[in-house]
C-alpha cells in the first residue's frame, strides 16, 4: 500500500500520575511528522517502523499516538526513511548553530535552552556583560566536544563534552548571570560532570 500524506491520529497524554485523566486530541498528522516521531524511538530501522505503522501504536516521550494500522512496502519506507538526516560524526561542532545545551551528573539533567541561557538580569543587560550562554560556549570551545549521534527527536545533532574541575567551576560562577533564579541554583549544586550540546544543521 502506497503512503498517504497524512494520518488521522488520536493524541493523548501518558502522565505518570496515579490517577490521570487527559483529553484525546484527534488531528490530520503529516505522515512525515508520525514517522519522525518513530525515529526517535526506532531511528532508521525500516522493518520497525513498518511494525509500528501496521501497529497503530506509539509511545514517544509523554505523548501516545493511535491510528488504523496499515501494511507498507519496503521500498516506500526506504524511499521516505532516505529523506531524513543521517548522523554525521565528522561533522565538527558549531556554537553559532548551538539551540540547547543539558548538563549531566549523577542525579537529574538541567536542561539550558538557548533563549533562557542568553536572557540576563538587568543589570548585566545595561552593561552588556557577556551572557551565560556566551560562557558556556566557550567553555564548549575550549575543549573537544565530541559527536554523539542525531536526535530526530531534537532535530540536532548530539555532542558531549566532559568538563573538568576549572570548566564547571567557571560555570558555577557564570550562573550569577542568569535571568532565571531557579535554574542559576541548579546549575550552582546540581553534580555535573559532562556537558551535552545539541546543534541545528545548518
Amino acid at each position: 500500500m502506497s503512503l498517504p500524506d497524512t494520518v488521522r491520529v488520536k493524541l493523548s497524554s501518558e502522565a505518570a500520575e496515579y490517577v490521570s485523566i487527559t483529553p484525546v486530541v484527534v488531528r490530520e498528522m503529516p505522515l512525515r511528522e508520525l514517522i519522525e516521531q518513530m525515529l526517535g524511538v526506532t531511528g532508521k530501522d525500516e522493518s520497525r517502523i513498518q511494525d509500528l505503522l501496521l501497529r497503530g501504536a506509539l509511545v514517544s516521550g509523554a505523548s501516545r499516538f493511535r491510528w488504523t494500522g496499515w501494511q507498507t512496502d519496503s521500498e516506500s519506507i526506504r524511499a521516505l526513511l532516505a529523506t531524513f538526516p543521517d548522523p554525521d560524526p565528522a561533522r565538527p561542532f558549531a556554537p553559532a548553530l548551538c539551540m540547547r545545551a543539558v548538563l549531566r551528573g549523577s542525579q537529574y539533567p538541567v536542561g539550558i535552552p538557548h533563549a533562557i541561557g542568553s536572557r540576563q538580569k538587568l543589570v548585566a543587560r545595561l552593561f552588556r556583560r557577556p551572557t551565560f550562554w556566551d560562557h558556556l560556549m566557550q567553555i564548549a570551545c575550549s575543549g573537544e566536544p565530541r559527536y554523539l549521534d542525531y536526535s530526530y527527536r531534537e532535530r540536532a545533532d548530539v555532542y558531549q563534552l566532559s568538563l573538568s574541575v576549572p570548566q564547571l567551576q567557571r560555570l558555577r560562577e557564570a550562573a550569577r548571570l542568569m535571568g532565571y533564579s531557579v535554574l542559576e541554583t541548579q546549575i550552582r549544586t546540581a553534580p555535573v560532570d559532562s556537558l551535552e550540546l545539541y546543534t541545528a544543521r545548518g
